[in-house]
């Protein structure tokens, strides 16, 4: 596999590339491009009829190129319209799911925050106790195991990293 550096301007976004970024995840991109660079090469296709298409890596171009960059790593794939269509959703959606706790086991949760995760991420740290007021009567807490699809979980985690607020906010807006 060979990088080469490529103008931002002679690349061109699939018309149908599929994600977006909130303006958190923005944030949380453009901090990881700044304190470490493009480390994740852009792929390009080089096919006849799809010259130049960014095939995967549209949402660190674009960050990249609003930090003022001109240029950014590639790696460039020959592919049918038909292929690179399939290698677009495929890069986007093969990302696997996260070990909740070999992650709170091996880092500390102040720090995957700062890097992007968001508190409410971590139920252990989810503490209504003293949240409701005084005067108001506790109503009888039920714990219930919900168990998803990993495509539907990850659906309900973007959701959630898209909301604003604390943590009791957004858990009061599910309710």
């Amino acid at each position: 596999m060979k990088v080469t550096e490529r103008k931002i301007a002679d690349l061109i976004a699939a018309e149908y590339n599929p994600r977006e970024l909130t303006p958190d995840q923005f944030k949380q991109l453009k901090d990881s491009l700044t304190r470490f660079g493009v480390v994740d090469p852009v792929i390009v296709n080089t096919h006849p009829e799809r010259k130049d298409i960014i095939v995967g890596g549209h949402q660190r171009t674009k960050v990249w190129e609003e930090m003022g960059n001109k240029e950014i790593p590639t790696v460039e794939v020959n592919l049918t319209p038909e292929k690179e269509r399939e290698l677009n959703i495929r890069l986007n959606k093969n990302s696997g799911q996260w070990d909740w706790e070999a992650l709170t086991e091996h880092f500390d949760t102040d720090k995957l925050v700062e890097w992007g995760f968001d508190d409410w991420q971590f139920p252990e740290e989810l503490d209504l106790d003293g949240f409701f007021e005084p005067d108001e009567p506790k109503e009888e807490v039920f714990k219930i195991t919900l168990e998803y699809t990993e495509d539907d979980y990850n659906k309900i985690v973007e959701k959630l990293s898209g909301m604003e607020g604390t943590k009791e906010q957004i858990f009061l807006n599910l309710l």
